[in-house]
């Protein structure tokens, strides 16, 4: 196969080899999220003024985040050992809800 061809089936195959590999259950991820509500708030919009908004973030972002802070990679004094819980099916479930809410922008009048 000629090197292009190569690269880019590479590159076409690449999102896919980055997907989690659990298939993600939105009910159970809607049910584990409420551990997250005090911080991210319900809908995944934060409520706590160090927090950052989950809702619409990509799966495959949130999944990789919180493996980053399970395995410590990542560094947060909360999230460095509420992810220590998870398994690899609780952080699928979890990134699953939070990429399903769909949020919508509003941008401002300017005159």
């Amino acid at each position: 196969m000629p090197r292009v061809s190569l690269l880019t089936a590479a590159l076409v195959a690449l999102p896919f080899a980055a997907a989690p590999s659990l298939a993600a259950d939105l009910a159970a991820g809607k049910q584990k999220a409420q551990m997250c509500a005090t911080c991210h708030g319900r809908d995944g919009i934060a409520t706590a003024p160090d927090a950052p908004n989950l809702a619409g973030d990509s799966s495959i972002y949130l999944a990789e985040q919180l493996k980053a802070f399970r395995e410590g990679r990542r560094q947060h004094q909360q999230m460095s050992i509420i992810a220590q819980g998870l398994s690899d099916e609780d952080i699928a479930d979890l990134s699953a809800w939070f990429a399903a809410i769909e949020v919508t922008a509003t941008l401002p009048t300017v005159n």
